[in-house]
């Protein structure tokens, strides 16, 4: 591990400031991946800015939404009263992901900002165009059953690995920053880029930006929600395919409102568009829901070894659906 400066600001403010004038800084809240790059000599931060007491309050707003503080650990996010009875999804997804133990120590703004898990990556030997650009990509031809089959490129085909961000996504969430520039908001949607060409550009933050919380909108999904991971083993695993699915019906029964998102499958936290739209307007059964996934998937493009996640994501999806169709959520 390179030898580091540590710094634990008293602010935001201070936090930024420090951040700008240090050498190559990064910022450290949970650090449960940031630590593992480190050790892995991935990361070289030459100071480490300890965020980890800022931004830790969770704050309901009169219309029914949530501010979720970027320092909030992910566990007492999944425990938030208010979390689970407004946004089942979220909490789902939390505790889906990770362990305990890491939950527990895990900040909402790092498991936004978490790097890819793909084994090239973390291993120095192997060629990776995100870890040294102009490389090459030993995944394409490699062992990749875990790796995209939405939106990669010749660059780079390594997923994004959280599950609170399916969520999150699904939700509509948007990501409140400071920076030296001061604030300003982004949709999570917009947040994470796809690899193209420049893989090792993972998000749409500039130099110093901090991610100070999340916030959420009422929706009426809470009654009719779900979020499901398919993995390897049963815990403390990534996704093979993960599905964070809500549907809002109206009156008449047809489909007013579907929100549909996936993981496991992309760079980024992938909206799946294409199936929602699919979705508006029509009665939720399983026909329309395959329908639905079969529009989303279309554009997905297989690996050597990853084939069977798109068949996967779309089993996976209409199940979510019809599961939420035929419950006793409120209409």
């Amino acid at each position: 591990m390179t030898p580091f400066r540590y710094e634990k600001p008293v602010n935001t403010g201070q936090a930024i400031e420090i951040c700008r004038h240090a050498p190559a800084a990064s910022y450290l809240a949970g650090g449960t991946n940031l630590v593992d790059l480190m050790r892995e000599t991935i990361e070289r931060p030459q100071t480490l800015v300890d965020v980890s007491g800022l931004s830790c309050a969770i704050q309901e707003s009169g219309d029914g939404g949530l501010l979720i503080g970027a320092g909030v650990k992910n566990t007492a996010v999944a425990a938030h009263r208010t979390v689970r009875e407004r946004f089942p999804l979220l909490a789902e997804a939390i505790v889906s992901g990770a362990s305990g133990q890491i939950r527990n120590m895990a900040s909402v703004g790092g498991n936004i900002l978490q790097r890819t898990r793909c084994y090239y990556f973390y291993d120095g030997t192997s060629r990776c165009n995100k870890r040294e650009p102009g490389a090459g990509c030993d995944a394409l031809q490699g062992y990749n059953p875990n790796h995209a089959i939405l939106g990669a490129s010749k660059s780079c085909v390594a997923t994004h690995p959280s599950d609170m961000c399916v969520a999150l996504v699904a939700l509509d969430a948007t990501v409140h920053l400071e920076g030296p520039h001061g604030p300003r908001s982004i949709k999570l949607t917009e947040l994470h880029r796809l690899p193209g060409d420049t893989p090792e550009i993972e998000t749409e933050l500039r130099p110093g930006d901090l991610i100070t919380a999340v916030e959420l909108r009422a929706n009426r999904f809470a009654g009719r929600c779900s979020y499901r991971k398919v993995r390897d083993r049963s815990s403390f695993a990534f996704a093979l395919v993960s599905v964070a699915a809500a549907l809002e019906l109206a009156g008449d029964g047809t489909i007013r409102e579907a929100r549909l998102a996936l993981g496991g499958v992309a760079h980024k936290p992938w909206r799946a568009r294409a199936a929602e739209a699919a979705l508006a307007g029509a009665t939720p059964t399983e026909a329309h829901f395959r329908k639905a996934a079969d529009a989303e998937l279309s554009a997905a493009r297989a690996l050597m070894h990853n084939a069977f996640k798109i068949e996967l994501a779309k089993r996976v999806i209409v199940g979510s659906f019809v599961a939420l169709a035929q419950s006793r959520g409120s209409a």
